[in-house]
């Protein structure tokens, strides 16, 4: 996406600092240049300034300058709130016209309008008052991730077979032992696989280190003895696709749901990224810290690792079973007459 012809320089510029300073990846910059436009296109038809039966995608931005963006209220970033919770399509691409976003995605538009703001305010200095500095966003609510307990990801994993199971035995190894995203692992070069540890880059760029056990370090190793026979162009990626090509997110995608059927499991609930979650829940429970795991999964904010923390309702069960006193019966000697009078 090219956000340089229909973008003014002010919000270009917000743009730019984010994909070079702030090290933001051009994916999530692009999403800044989405969220950017739609709010100053649901101004321009709430401000009267396009007709009210405008085209929303034909309404161009390219006028706003910062007199205009300066003049922003919170009562108009609520009604931004109101369109996006009422009106605004869902899908662009869907057959079924539905409106109304989540919670989450009016969360992250209004995110990216706050650091807007905050940039023009703080880095900028373009405006001497922050509209939006107390600026509410929608709450959402806090749900468990769903992730494959230990007899479900065996099944997973003796599930694999066919002509690329190396290949694919590895990539469900890794995501089930390192808690991989699924661009990092298709984006692993050769230069990235170490005897003991990956060097995978993350979001923003950040490059970590993921060390690997016993299990991780076989299965590369046996897939590492076919890759090594296969003639390509693309000699620095680590995982190959059937046309002897980088292998795509969707490729991978794909074949964790066709494991995950082979396995007996339902592969509408299950994905890649519950793959990744299963891998932190499980490390969680078998008793490695909140914080080694905001390290190994290359979170940015600890909150974002702690949603793990919060153990299944079985769990919580088990735990109380497990109470010393759990099995504890008052003797008859020490009940009360009320006591003895309901016995009898």
């Amino acid at each position: 996406m090219d956000y340089q012809t229909d973008t003014p320089k002010i919000i270009r510029d917000f743009l730019v600092y984010h994909e070079t300073i702030k090290g933001h990846s051009k994916k999530t910059v692009d999403e800044y240049y989405l969220d950017m436009r739609t709010f100053f296109r649901y101004l321009k038809i709430a401000r009267g300034i396009v007709p009210p039966d405008s085209s929303f995608d034909d309404i161009s931005i390219s006028d706003i300058d910062l007199g205009f963006i300066s003049s922003v209220t919170l009562s108009d970033v609520y009604g931004f709130l109101a369109y996006l919770a009422r009106d605004r399509e869902k899908n662009h691409n869907s057959k079924v016209t539905e409106h109304g976003l989540n919670a989450a995605s009016r969360a992250r538009k209004i995110s990216t309008i706050r650091s807007f703001y905050k940039y023009l305010y703080q880095k900028a200095k373009l405006i001497n008052v922050n509209p939006v500095d107390e600026l509410d966003s929608p709450k959402i609510m806090k749900t468990l991730p769903r992730y494959l307990n230990i007899e479900e990801s065996e099944r997973l994993l003796n599930s694999v077979d066919g002509r690329n199971r190396e290949r694919d035995y590895c990539i469900l190894t890794i995501f089930l032992n390192c808690g991989l995203r699924i661009s990092e692992m298709a984006g692993l070069n050769m230069s990235d696989v170490h005897s003991d540890h990956l060097r995978v880059l993350g979001k923003g760029n950040k490059v970590r280190v993921v060390y690997l056990n016993d299990a991780c370090i076989t299965a590369i190793n046996d897939y590492l003895n076919i890759r090594k026979e296969i003639q390509t162009a693309d000699t620095a990626a680590f995982f190959l696709s059937s046309r002897r090509t980088r292998i795509s997110t969707s490729s991978i995608h794909a074949l964790v749901k066709k494991y995950l059927t082979a396995a007996g499991l339902d592969s509408s609930k299950y994905s890649s990224h519950k793959l990744r979650h299963t891998a932190a829940t499980l490390m969680l429970h078998n008793g490695v810290d909140v914080r080694t795991l905001q390290e190994l999964l290359g979170h940015e904010h600890l909150n974002t690792t702690e949603i793990y923390t919060h153990v299944e309702n079985e769990s919580l069960r088990e735990a109380a079973a497990l109470s010393p006193l759990s099995d504890f019966k008052r003797s008859n000697e020490h009940k009360s007459d009320s006591d003895k009078i309901d016995e009898n």
